[in-house]
């Protein structure tokens, strides 16, 4: 946990604990979250190779790029929003660098990973419009379109006819959000998205689901409540919100999910565990056309495989998720 001594005196407006915390002056701290750390030209332990690109000057949008070694033909492209309820955590941390690399490695896919604005100084929509302006922009290498910045790993490595997207907790929100997206409005180049992973995704509603507590005031004050009220202050109909209640009576059709192939993964200790079970149910009853997979992980948490990362079913849910991305 971090100890900001520039916070000390100042009055709080509102916190997300562990997680945020919001001053009455605007400015936030960030109380959760792992470092930082550069990309690299050879990673130890997987041999993968990385670095940071600029994808938009404005709006500020990066990424971090990943190639895995030895890579003589075009493979799969692997677009990954990362999690942290939309207000901390970055494609550029430790823990998502290991993800990364590993993911890379054992898919033996090009990843990139999109560096997207947080709330709460910039509330959502902006890390959707974030995540789908740098998708839109890596799929445009896919011809000739007349791009400044162009990412030759992207031009000489990638098979724009196997594009996965992939995101955990709120970056499986992401993911979500962009696939409905994807199915109703058309990407650069006329690329479609293969297929894509929702693990652990963050999804809430006013109204339990499964093993959720049915106490009102307990739902209210829990993160998963609280979170979506810092992020998204303004989202039409609050929690029951589509964008992070996707199976309400009024969201759009599930059978409009831009993509053919689809993995949802739970974790048995996750509070949203049934969420993701309700949603994966939803799509298999909604008429959508694609191939549907649930892996559901016993005796774990919330994103174990990127907070417990060296345990044994962190890598073999790794291995799992890799082996999709064909």
């Amino acid at each position: 946990m971090s100890f900001n001594m520039a916070s000390i005196g100042k009055e709080v407006a509102t916190e997300v604990l562990p997680y945020n915390r919001v001053y009455k002056d605007g400015s936030v701290e960030r109380l959760s979250g792992s470092p930082i750390v550069p990309p690299s030209a050879e990673d130890p332990e997987t041999g993968v190779s990385s670095k940071d690109i600029t994808i938009s000057e404005n709006p500020p949008i990066s990424a971090r790029i990943y190639l895995p070694k030895l890579v003589d033909q075009k493979v799969p492209l692997l677009v990954y929003f990362h999690g942290g309820g939309f207000c901390f955590e970055s494609a550029f941390s430790f823990v998502e660098t290991k993800y990364m690399n590993r993911l890379a490695y054992h898919a033996k896919v090009v990843v990139i990973s999109i560096e997207y604005r947080l709330a709460p100084e910039h509330p959502l929509p902006t890390a959707y419009e974030d995540c789908w302006a740098g998708l839109q922009w890596v799929v445009s290498h896919s011809g000739d379109r007349g791009i400044d910045n162009k990412e030759p790993w992207l031009c000489t490595y990638v098979d724009f006819d196997r594009v996965y997207v992939a995101g955990d907790s709120a970056g499986a929100n992401l993911a979500h959000n962009i696939l409905m997206r994807a199915g109703s409005e058309a990407m650069n180049g006329g690329v479609k998205i293969k297929g894509a992973l929702l693990t652990h995704p963050y999804f809430w509603g006013s109204k339990p689901v499964g093993s959720e507590t049915t106490h009102k005031e307990e739902r209210e004050k829990h993160p998963t409540y609280t979170i979506w009220e810092l992020v998204y202050p303004d989202a039409a109909g609050g929690i029951d919100n589509p964008m992070v209640n996707p199976v309400i009576g009024e969201a759009p059709s599930l059978a409009g999910l831009g993509c053919s192939r689809l993995l949802v993964s739970v974790a048995e200790k996750d509070i949203m565990r049934d969420r993701g079970i309700l949603y994966y149910n939803s799509v298999k009853g909604s008429g959508w056309k694609g191939e549907l997979e649930l892996i559901q992980v016993e005796g774990e948490d919330h994103a174990f495989h990127i907070v417990v990362y060296e345990s044994e079913n962190a890598k073999k849910l790794i291995k799992r998720l890799a082996s999709f991305l064909v």
